[in-house]
């Protein structure tokens, strides 16, 4: 019996979400009394591999192949299930990330496996009976969610777990499954990344601005806030409606929902679509100049103010503090 868990890596190097779920199925493969296993699919050198053992893995399953380079969902569903049936792994978990939505769903079929999406907490164990918590409700409740399959899937949501270390020794291995064509009837044929900037849905920080910039030349103190603090930058629906910024920058209901360590919410009034996306962030910070705007009810620190008088007396502040 195993722990399987499925480990992203962006250009060859190990993300952020892949420490994040290798601390996680390393505590449930603790209460388990069972091994921990990762895959990885790609070109993914040794050395970048071996820091798994880091974090409770013991073994790494590596799949490389020129076909599977680029993400492809179906073959790579396939080859995470074939894995999971070789060590015989009763738990399979991943990241909520965007390829983990669409990977969990095709390996739970595959396996005839329990599915729990955007998990919160380590699952409690009762016999074959495991309890999570994951969101509800678009954020604005938790659930407890109880799966009794023999296998069972979960993903993690971004950042709701504390990477921990626990050094193990690791085991790289060649894995090769067999792959049918018809998993390649779908594949995707580029990916354009804007590597200069922090990933959205794994960021810690993320400071996010709506109309109260009144157009998008005024977007550079927010990015260069973003800057001084290492943080991702984002928008509410009606800036990027209007084109001010990327649709990718769109963090709410109907955009991404993401749940930062730290949320500085700047020129944003908080209708209730955009606190959907953001309501699990661990701090929110409101900047505004309308005392009623309905964020401060959920801020746990406001200013009320002029965010172009504001902001750029924090980057101010903030640059000194670093000694910039």
């Amino acid at each position: 019996m195993s722990v399987l868990v499925y480990i992203e890596n962006t250009e060859g190097l190990l993300k952020k979400s892949a420490f994040e779920v290798a601390s996680y199925a390393s505590q449930i493969a603790n209460l388990q009394q069972a091994k921990t296993v990762a895959i990885s699919i790609g070109d993914v050198s040794d050395s970048e591999l071996q820091k798994l053992e880091n974090y409770g893995i013991s073994k790494v399953l590596t799949v490389t192949n020129d076909d599977l380079k680029s993400f492809v969902n179906q073959a790579y569903a396939s080859i995470i299930a074939a894995a999971a049936q070789k060590e015989q792994a009763n738990i399979v978990v991943l990241s909520n990330s965007f390829s983990g939505k669409g990977l969990a769903p095709r390996i739970a079929a595959k396996l005839e496996a329990g599915l729990v999406s955007g998990a919160i907490s380590v699952p409690s164990f009762n016999a074959a009976v495991a309890e999570v918590k994951t969101t509800a409700f678009s954020n604005k409740a938790i659930a407890t969610v109880s799966i009794t399959s023999p296998i069972k899937v979960f993903t993690l949501s971004p950042n709701a777990f504390e990477i921990a270390e626990r050094k193990t020794s690791a085991q790289i291995e060649n894995f090769v499954p067999e792959i049918a064509s018809t998993d390649f009837n779908t594949i995707v044929k580029e990916i354009i990344r804007a590597t200069d900037k922090i990933s959205l849905p794994e960021a810690e920080i993320v400071v996010s601005a709506g109309r109260g910039l009144k157009g998008p030349e005024n977007w550079g103190m927010i990015e260069e806030l973003a800057e001084v603090l290492g943080a991702a930058t984002a928008c509410s629906k009606p800036v990027s409606d209007a084109g001010w910024r990327p649709h990718a920058e769109h963090v709410g209901q109907t955009g991404i929902v993401v749940s930062p360590n730290l949320y500085i919410a700047i020129g944003i009034s908080g209708a209730i679509q955009h606190l959907a996306g953001v309501s699990s962030s661990k701090t929110i910070v409101v900047i505004n100049k309308d005392p009623e705007a309905p964020f401060f009810k959920v801020a746990d620190y406001g200013i009320v103010g002029d965010a172009f008088v504001i902001v750029p007396q924090l980057i101010a502040a903030l640059k000194a503090y670093k000694g910039n």
